[in-house]
Parts: C-alpha cells; sequence; structure tokens
C-alpha cells in the first residue's frame, strides 16, 4: 500500500491527483448527505412551527439552519483536506478539517444564543399553540432524518478518521435531542396547558447544544495546536518497537501529532556505530513499515540514526536540541 503511494507521488503525478480525488469524492458523498438532511429537515421544521407557533420547534428550526451551513463549510473544508501536498503545503492539507468544526462549534453556539433571545419573550408574554398534534408528528419525522443521517456520518467519520464527518454527525445528533426535548414540551404543553413550558424547553435546549459547541471549538483548538495521537495508540508503537529493542536496539524521542486523518510519528533510532549506512537504513525501513502497518489512516513516519556510543546522540531528546 505505501509503496503504491510513494512511487505515485514520485513519479506519477496526475496518479496521486486522481486517487486524492476518488478519495475526496468518497467523503464528499457524506457531507451531500447532510446537507439534503438539512434541507428537508429546515423544510419539516418550519412547517411544524407554522402549524403550531411554538418557539421551542422555531428554534429547532434555527439549528437546522445552522446544520445547513455548517455541512457547507464542512465540504469545502474536505475538498481543502484531501488535497495533495505541494510546495506551499509539503506536509499536506489536513488540518483544514479543525478549522470545518471550530466554525461549526461557533455557529452552534451562535444559534444556542438565537434561542435564547427567541425565547425570552415568550416567557414573560407566553402564547397559545395551535395543531400540536400534528406539529408533533412533523417534527418528529424531521428527527428521524436526522438520527439516521447522524449515525452515519459518525461511523464513517470514525472509519475515514475525518473530524469533520464526525463533527457534523455529532452535530446532527446534537439536534436529535434538541428535537427530542422540544417535542417532550410541547407535549407537556398539551397535557397540562402550561404555555410557559414552551420557553422554558427552548431555553434547555440552548444550553444543551452551547455545551456541545464548546466541546467542538474545545477539540478543533487541541488539532491546531498539534496535539499527540491517543495514549492507546501511542501504547501501540511503543508494542510494535518491542521486538527491536529486545535484539538490542534502542529509541528515545518518540514524538507524535494528530493532523486531521493524517498521523505524524517521529523516533530516534540508536544503532552501533560501526553499522553502515546501508543496515541503519534497512532497519529505518522496516520500523517504518510497521509502524505505518498499525493504522488504516494515512501515517507519515520519520526516523532518524543516531549511534549509541556518541554522547552527543542524548542532547536532542526532546523538540530543542540542547547543545553543550
Amino acid at each position: 500500500m505505501w509503496k503504491q503511494t510513494k512511487n505515485c507521488c514520485k513519479f506519477d503525478q496526475s496518479k496521486l491527483t486522481a486517487c486524492s480525488k476518488m478519495q475526496s469524492k468518497s467523503l464528499k458523498k457524506f457531507i451531500y448527505l447532510s446537507i439534503a438532511a438539512a434541507v428537508a429537515t429546515i423544510s419539516l421544521k418550519m412547517l411544524a412551527y407554522s402549524l403550531t407557533g411554538s418557539v421551542g420547534l422555531f428554534s429547532d428550526a434555527l439549528e437546522s439552519v445552522v446544520n445547513l451551513i455548517a455541512a457547507v463549510v464542512a465540504l469545502f473544508m474536505i475538498t481543502l483536506a484531501e488535497k495533495p501536498a505541494d510546495e506551499e503545503h509539503a506536509f499536506g492539507h489536513s488540518k483544514a478539517e479543525y478549522f470545518s468544526s471550530a466554525i461549526e462549534g461557533g455557529l452552534i453556539v451562535l444559534a444556542a444564543f438565537s434561542i435564547i433571545w427567541a425565547a425570552i419573550p415568550r416567557l414573560v408574554n407566553p402564547q397559545p399553540l395551535e395543531n400540536i398534534g400534528i406539529g408533533l408528528l412533523v417534527a418528529l419525522g424531521a428527527s428521524i432524518i436526522n438520527l439516521l443521517v447522524g449515525l452515519i456520518l459518525i461511523k464513517n467519520g470514525k472509519k475515514n478518521h475525518s473530524i469533520t464527518l464526525e463533527a457534523d454527525g455529532k452535530h446532527l445528533m446534537t439536534d436529535v435531542y434538541t428535537s427530542v426535548g422540544v417535542l417532550i414540551g410541547l407535549g407537556l404543553v398539551k397535557f397540562t396547558g402550561l404555555l410557559i413550558l414552551d420557553g422554558i424547553v427552548a431555553i434547555g435546549v440552548a444550553l444543551n447544544i452551547l455545551w456541545t459547541g464548546y466541546q467542538l471549538m474545545r477539540r478543533s483548538a487541541q488539532g491546531l495546536l498539534d496535539s499527540a495521537i491517543p495514549e492507546s495508540e501511542r501504547l501501540i508503537i511503543v508494542k510494535a518497537l518491542k521486538p527491536y529493542t529486545e535484539k538490542h536496539l534502542e529509541y528515545h524521542s518518540l514524538m507524535t501529532r494528530q493532523a486531521g486523518q493524517r498521523k505524524f510519528i517521529s523516533l530516534h533510532l540508536l544503532v552501533p556505530g560501526e553499522w553502515t549506512i546501508q543496515i541503519g537504513h534497512d532497519i529505518a525501513e522496516d520500523i517504518e513499515k510497521d509502524i505505518r502497518g498499525l493504522f488504516d489512516s494515512p501515517v507519515t513516519v520519520f526516523t532518524h540514526l543516531e549511534p549509541k556510543e556518541d554522547p552527543v546522540s542524548m542532547q536532542d531528546i526532546g523538540i530543542d536540541r540542547h547543545d553543550p
């Protein structure tokens, strides 16, 4: 798999571009699905709002508008993230996905405040609701659409290691939770006659999605700050290196970072100083191949050979070199 990609990059740039486009199309189809779901749910929820006059349903429809905007942004960012590396972006464009999830988180926060703004007048001056029964059915249909599409996006986001797909799926699932809250509120209004419950539920929904927006922005910030891969994955790498250390090969400065779908892994290999360049290179190639084989997402591995007998080899264990 790696040799094919390497040869494609080295000898035929057109093939690399074609491969990238194929991968982009595979992910884009899920975003198109998200856009279609957003359009459908906006239509259904606005219909339910027009039938009932519920501010809770109106707030739910606002969140679906955010879903649509977020899906369009996600489509643009996935297109950018899947562009092949070039001279100006030698490490690729995969970090673009973090901008998508950050923007989506910001839009969620904006929608939450819009919902609160719309709900407060209903607390002060509750309005009677109409056609609650049919409004509930229409809103329920929209929720089912979001539930199915959200589960598809989350599943394929994890499968393809795409934070954009996963974030969009989680956003849709938040919309489902929002809708459930609104439906419960409408049900309570119908059976208790307390109109103020409509505004209270809308504000409760807004506070819930505020938390989701914060989490998305926080995760995006961590990615832009080059956060390490999960500790569980790092331990898998350490385990893969164990057969080499048992043969008295040493290593240090194992550093990792996640950039969208791609993982970057680097380490220094301490080898006997009398080894030839060829022997050290062959060992490094084997180790890099083993590490790449641990993951089904794109992985770039950097190794650096150092003579184990030389004290200078211990001066650059961290990111900064400590010269004497």
